[in-house]
């Protein structure tokens, strides 16, 4: 009977089951591998919201202050792309508007995290190949990294909609799902991506830039026209996060923009499916290209080196910040034209881009932005220090006549100097975005271009805690994402929350001057510098002195 019943079992069917043999053994791994770093991921989230209310409901605690509120914000389009549009009054409305838009971001960088952590990470390194020698699919990677990455958006959007039911469940709910369903779709959208691509670096590159452009497109869009009245604007739609803020929880909840980002996430994945399929294991669809057979003049050096395996990066984030500081710079002229006079509005941009005139705070928190977000190409550009070391490819560079801090020095000046060319290119278009839209090009431009400049010190604050992380103790090098996602949520999401100084403050960029406007002073940047090269001494000893891959 068995035989039997084996024979009326398809071979199509048969081969699925075997390509996800060892699923469950490799989930297992992966949520120990990220027993730590999932549950703060799940725990900031979902937290987030609920901390939110009860902040909202102390700063504005009568029905007139709130509709004063809404009336204002949703008044100005320079505040609407900041945090989107506010669709209600209640505190569960603006709950969702205060945070609504920076947790669909998160949640899209978490599974974009995981996801490519599990999949291509591995296969480059070699241990998926290793795995697959035993009892296991070759689709089961994939299908664990998913379901890891479910766990986690599940777990965030359970949490989301317990903390906030008691602000009504259906808006609860919607909210809760918006994020998990963002950080679903995204991750998929990372999990086609890893197939594409041969290495992670690459992968993570071309995922965060998704959402960086669904983001900017939001943002364009609320700055463009008030979401609030009618049904929106054309840019808000084309981006899956425009689908979350449309899906207007607490106000009225239209579910089937939901079902966009579902549909979305469902396609994304099938399609990862189809590809992992027809690939083998450690290959892509999208393989580097061989080289010519001499080296050129540019690779006849380490430095030179450095440069080939950096310069894609490099360009890429520049490309990005051209693009953003258009965008941010357009949409800044306009919010001196702020028509509220509640101190509670005021006070929100001008914490975010300090005390002087509402154009000048918001360019200063637009540039804010763009300093944090670079932060994140610093820390890949030194971690590929210890990528190197991993892959073994260190070791036939350091047997010839290279020393280690000229090896290092190969990628640290690239992780140095280029911030200094993308945040001088995006402050250069911030300015003439701005300037344009003003009216002022000569004043704005070099105004913008000073500000950007400006958050040189705080960027390599972060790129030396990271060279610190890989030559003192390598083995946590991949700590410095803590680091970096701490700086990046309080730049973001502090001001929203109103978080106590002494908790701003311990982000490097809260200690520069908000430029353009801001009074400025030398010390910060000294004080700023300083630690930044104790810190990379410190880091460069240690790589010195240690085992290279130890």
């Amino acid at each position: 009977m068995t035989a039997v019943a084996d024979a009326r079992v398809s071979p199509r069917a048969r081969g699925s089951a075997h390509d996800l043999a060892g699923t469950g053994t490799l989930l297992r791994l992966a949520l120990r591998r990220d027993r730590i770093m999932m549950p703060v991921w799940v725990l900031c989230l979902g937290l987030t919201a609920s901390s939110t209310v009860g902040r909202l409901k102390s700063a504005y605690d009568t029905p007139a202050r709130r509709a004063s509120l809404v009336k204002d914000m949703n008044g100005n389009g320079s505040t609407r792309a900041l945090f989107g549009a506010a669709f209600d009054d209640t505190l569960g409305a603006l709950t969702v508007w205060r945070v609504g838009a920076f947790l669909t971001v998160f949640a899209a960088i978490m599974s974009l995290l995981i996801v490519i952590r599990h999949t291509r990470e591995e296969e480059e390194t070699g241990r998926q190949e290793a795995l697959s020698a035993g009892m296991v699919g070759r689709r089961a990677g994939l299908t664990s990294a998913l379901l890891a990455v479910a766990i986690a958006n599940g777990a965030v959007t359970l949490l989301i909609a317990g903390s906030l039911a008691g602000q009504g469940g259906t808006g609860a709910l919607a909210l809760g799902l918006a994020v998990g369903l963002s950080g679903m779709a995204f991750g998929g959208l990372a999990a086609v991506a890893a197939q594409l691509t041969e290495n992670a670096r690459l992968a993570r590159g071309l995922s965060s830039a998704a959402v960086g452009v669904a983001f900017v497109l939001r943002m364009a869009g609320d700055a463009a026209e008030d979401g609030s009245k009618g049904s929106g604007h054309v840019l808000v739609w084309l981006s899956p996060l425009g689908w979350a803020e449309y899906a207007r929880p607490y106000a009225d909840e239209r579910w089937w923009p939901l079902l966009l980002i579902a549909v979305l996430a469902a396609a994304s994945i099938a399609l990862a499916y189809s590809l992992a399929g027809r690939r083998d294991v450690g290959a892509s669809f999208y393989a580097t290209r061989p080289g010519p057979p001499a080296a050129g003049p540019l690779l006849s050096g380490v430095y030179g080196l450095g440069w080939r395996l950096q310069r894609g990066a490099l360009l890429g984030w520049a490309a990005g910040f051209v693009f953003a500081g258009a965008i941010f710079g357009g949409i800044s002229d306009g919010a001196n034209d702020f028509l509220g006079d509640s101190d509670k509005t005021r006070n929100i941009i001008q914490r975010m881009g300090g005390a002087q005139g509402l154009n000048d705070a918001f360019l200063a928190a637009m540039v804010g932005v763009l300093g944090t977000i670079l932060t994140v190409y610093t820390t890949t550009s030194v971690l590929r220090l210890r990528g190197e070391e991993t892959d073994q490819r260190a070791e036939p560079l350091l047997a010839n006549a290279v020393g280690r801090l000229r090896w290092a020095g190969s990628h640290l000046v690239i992780a140095y100097l280029g911030p200094v060319v993308i945040l001088a290119i995006g402050g250069l278009a911030l300015g003439l975005g701005y300037g344009i839209a003003a009216g002022d090009l000569a004043d704005q431009l070099p105004r913008c271009l000073g500000a950007a400049l400006a958050q040189l010190p705080a960027v390599w604050v972060l790129t030396s805690v990271t060279l610190f992380l890989v030559g003192v103790v390598p083995k946590y090098s991949a700590a410095a994402w803590a680091f970096v996602g701490w700086v990046v949520a309080l730049g973001w999401m502090g001001p929203a929350l109103e978080l106590s100084d002494s908790v701003m403050d311990t982000s490097p960029f809260s200690h520069l001057p908000k430029l353009p406007g801001d009074e400025v002073t030398a010390a910060p940047f000294l004080w700023l510098l300083l630690l930044s090269a104790v810190l990379a001494a410190g880091g460069l000893v240690g790589m010195r002195r240690r085992d290279i891959g130890g």
